[in-house]
């Protein structure tokens, strides 16, 4: 899925999409392969196509492809929260793995950005990541989140080594929103939390409150959280019913009502390798087994962008090319202290 040039294309897309998701997906990927010259390639595109050239000034546009005037470009310029995650944190690793001030400085930078553009002060649980700078306050005193673009590990990671303060009570809001938007086990792809009600579904949105695509980066994030990450424990416990829901059926959900725990159908391939370490941190082996069968009858589509992202991410903490420490650090095989 990646260029010669360092953009990562989801060939599946009918304008041949570029999500600044993949980008950070793509940066972690090089730097748990040890591939520096690939990293820095992949980097460089991001910078003079998803960030006007300078990444130290400005966040990474969310989508970029084949505009509706036969241009390529940023077809939406607001960023991803999560995306800027991943890219600040794959940034900060690289320069301490690497021995390079420069990445680490450009991860400081776009950490401090966050911060600043990308959360906001809500009533009962502090300081809380947004999905991005703008769109995402639906009315006053009411919010939109999104449980899938705050991985503990990345939380913690902040919490441990950013300069700011903010990081901290970020880390901790982060636990609560994925706890209270699934009260029945069942994570939502979108939240809606209201300042006088707490979280409600968000049932005006396009997934109208189901959990899918979005939400099943929460168990796959889950799942490889370190044994000694002090929240495991209370997260496993809140999400066990979607154990017991693969167990059951011997599929994971497209999507399910967050509410009733109903589902329409299975879901695909690359949702049965996200679980793999979920399940196994349930340790649920017999659904384990079930899904590593399900993958061997019917493998990842080897085009589907989003579902081959989940697959490397599964596959490549299952066989040991890299763990995340309970600090957050990535350990990644090539690598010795």
């Amino acid at each position: 899925f990646v260029s010669e040039g360092g953009r990562v294309i989801d060939s599946g897309s009918a304008r041949s999409q570029t999500f600044s998701e993949g980008q950070g997906y793509a940066l972690f990927f090089a730097l748990v392969a040890n591939d520096r010259a690939g990293f820095e390639t992949i980097l460089r595109w991001t910078e003079d196509n998803l960030c006007q050239g300078d990444i130290t000034a400005h966040l990474p546009a969310w989508l970029w492809g084949k505009r509706g005037d036969n241009d390529w470009g940023a077809i939406d310029s607001n960023s991803a929260s999560d995306a800027d995650l991943w890219i600040a944190y794959a940034l900060g690793e690289a320069g301490r793995l690497w021995k390079d001030r420069r990445y680490q400085a450009l991860s400081s930078l776009l950490g401090a950005r966050v911060l600043r553009e990308e959360t906001a002060e809500l009533p009962g649980l502090g300081l809380s990541l947004l999905p991005a700078p703008k769109g995402f306050t639906p009315a006053p005193d009411r919010w939109r989140l999104n449980p899938s673009y705050m991985p503990l590990q990345l939380m913690r990671w902040f919490a441990q080594y950013g300069r700011e303060p903010g990081w901290k009570p970020l880390l901790a809001s982060a636990l609560k929103i994925t706890i209270g938007s699934a009260p029945k086990g069942f994570v939502p792809d979108w939240v809606i939390y209201d300042a006088k009600q707490g979280f409600l579904p968000d049932v005006g949105g396009e997934e109208k409150g189901q959990g899918a695509y979005n939400a099943i980066r929460v168990y796959l994030w889950a799942g490889t959280l370190h044994p000694d990450v002090p929240e495991r424990k209370t997260l496993l416990a809140a999400l066990l019913p979607m154990a017991h829901y693969v167990r059951d059926q011997g599929y994971p959900p497209e999507s399910i009502d967050t509410a009733s725990g109903q589902a329409a159908r299975s879901g695909p391939s690359g949702f049965s390798a996200a679980l793999l370490p979920f399940l196994e941190a349930q340790k649920e082996e017999a659904a384990l087994q079930t899904q590593l069968m399900r993958l061997q009858a019917r493998p990842v589509r080897v085009d589907a962008y989003y579902e081959q992202a989940l697959n490397l991410f599964a596959w490549g903490w299952r066989d040991g090319f890299y763990r995340f420490a309970a600090d957050g650090r990535l350990l990644p095989r090539w690598y010795r202290e």
